[in-house]
């Protein structure tokens, strides 16, 4: 698997290097800005591409800005963003267009390495990989959406465990359920959020929009 990293800070950026580097992964680039990250993640698009919220000159949200520029020239383009904290608009903002492969974590995920791949193999396959703690801090803050509010307290249990990327056999082993009952917990929670079949959208990565109080 190929990698491009923006990071700016060096020891956190080599240490990602040879952490991946000693997991068989490739490091295709490692830079420190925002400007250079784009032109290495979509000169030759990357697997996956892991950058930092925050970057010089400002340490705002360069990064995010970076990834959603790279993501414009290269759609599709898989991204797993590191933060520091947890910020609901770059959650949703990352995955605005519906299309997956976007993932977004909080950096002390990083120490986690069977989370932190897991995560990086759900962003890479497509997928999407949201930080539980993020997931967590967001639905405190949406439990006035209606939508959100007339799910039942398993379907919502349901959702977040969509939100941060698991598979339906992943969450029935979660929530000590069958398959079967996520399947249908699932659509349960597409029809409510008024989320009908399409061939172009993403139900789940839509869904996760609306927890996220797009």
């Amino acid at each position: 698997m190929r990698v491009v990293i923006a990071e700016d800070q060096f020891l956190l950026r080599e240490g990602l290097a040879r952490m991946l580097e000693a997991h068989g992964l490739e490091i295709v680039a490692a830079v420190d800005n925002g400007e250079d990250f784009v032109a290495a993640a979509t000169a030759d698009p990357p697997d996956v591409a892991i950058v930092d919220v925050r970057l010089p000159p400002t340490f705002t949200d360069e990064g995010l800005r970076a990834a959603l520029a790279a993501r414009k020239k290269r759609p599709g383009l898989p991204i797993l963003v590191l933060s520091q904290y947890v910020e609901q608009l770059y959650a949703r903002e990352l995955m605005a267009d519906g299309s997956g492969g976007i993932g977004y974590l909080l950096k002390d995920r990083v120490l986690d390495s069977a989370q932190f791949f897991d995560a990086i193999r759900r962003v890479a396959a497509g997928g999407t990989a949201m930080d539980p703690d993020v997931i967590a801090r967001l639905f405190a803050r949406n439990t006035d959406n209606d939508e959100i509010g007339a799910l039942s307290p398993r379907e919502c249990e349901v959702l977040g465990l969509m939100a941060e990327g698991r598979s339906n056999a992943a969450i029935a082993q979660q929530l000590t359920i069958t398959e079967r009952a996520v399947a249908k917990h699932t659509a349960s929670i597409f029809l409510r959020l008024g989320l009908q079949p399409s061939d172009d959208d993403n139900r789940r990565v839509l869904a996760v929009l609306a927890y996220l109080g797009r």
